[in-house]
């Protein structure tokens, strides 16, 4: 059986800004090609390089330690909740552009994006058990650009009441954050998923390209104690010709 491999990650770019406010990557080399000569035998180099940065850059998973002191941190995290989960993906007709692709579920309600929040209402009856729920707004294919920055989607804090209640493993969203940044400062959907030790992952991008149900989702960070938040290589796996 043939494998496909979609990528959901933005790429990282020297001075890129992810969200406004919070520093921009900077790269700067360590050993060039031109130095590791001497170093060397004949014909063998190598290129090290610096890169400093926050942890929210680009796509990044946040971990409880993120939002609580004595959360787990990035080392604490099980692979098991972070690789090769059943992926179920809510599209958003109609927000940034974007088109359905594939079923969705049918008692889902027309008014599950109120505005700007996806409420509770989005998800239906659906068994989220177990799963990565992703939130495709289409808010992605403004990335990098001033427009991103606000008025962006959001999951409502009865959608996340709903997803804990229902024993999600992780959501994601393409857009700035999966709360809304213009509440006055207030978080509900990272207090409540985190504190459920439900991984969030933010500045996801292409969700449009995966079915309602079928992919498998991974979105793993490296493995550092101390630490609350790191970018990540997320990808989905769709098994079929």
């Amino acid at each position: 059986m043939s494998r496909r491999f979609i990528d959901l990650s933005h790429t990282i770019t020297e001075g890129l800004v992810t969200y406004p406010g919070l520093p921009a990557p900077a790269f700067t080399s360590h050993l060039s090609r031109e130095e590791s000569r001497s170093r060397y035998a004949p014909g063998t180099e190598f290129q090290m390089d610096l890169i400093t940065m926050i942890g929210n850059t680009g796509t990044y998973l946040d971990s409880p330690f993120h939002r609580y002191a004595d959360g787990g941190d990035l080392s604490t995290l099980e692979l098991e909740t972070l690789a090769e989960l059943p992926a179920v993906v809510f599209q958003f007709p109609g927000v940034a552009g974007t088109t359905l692709d594939g079923p969705q579920p049918e008692d889902q309600s027309e008014f599950a994006f109120d505005g700007r929040a996806i409420t509770a209402d989005a998800f239906g009856t659906e068994d989220l058990r177990g799963t990565a729920v992703l939130l495709s707004t289409g808010w992605d294919a403004l990335f990098g650009t001033p427009a991103y920055a606000s008025g962006s989607p959001f999951l409502s804090e009865d959608g996340a009441r709903l997803l804990v209640e229902r024993e999600v493993l992780l959501v994601g969203i393409d857009s700035l954050n999966i709360d809304d940044t213009e509440s006055g400062g207030e978080r509900p959907a990272h207090s409540l998923l985190l504190d459920a030790g439900i991984h969030v992952v933010e500045h996801l991008t292409n969700l449009a390209a995966l079915p309602f149900r079928g992919a498998r989702f991974t979105a793993v960070p490296p493995k550092v104690a101390g630490f609350g938040t790191f970018p990540v290589r997320a990808f989905a796996t769709i098994d079929g010709p």
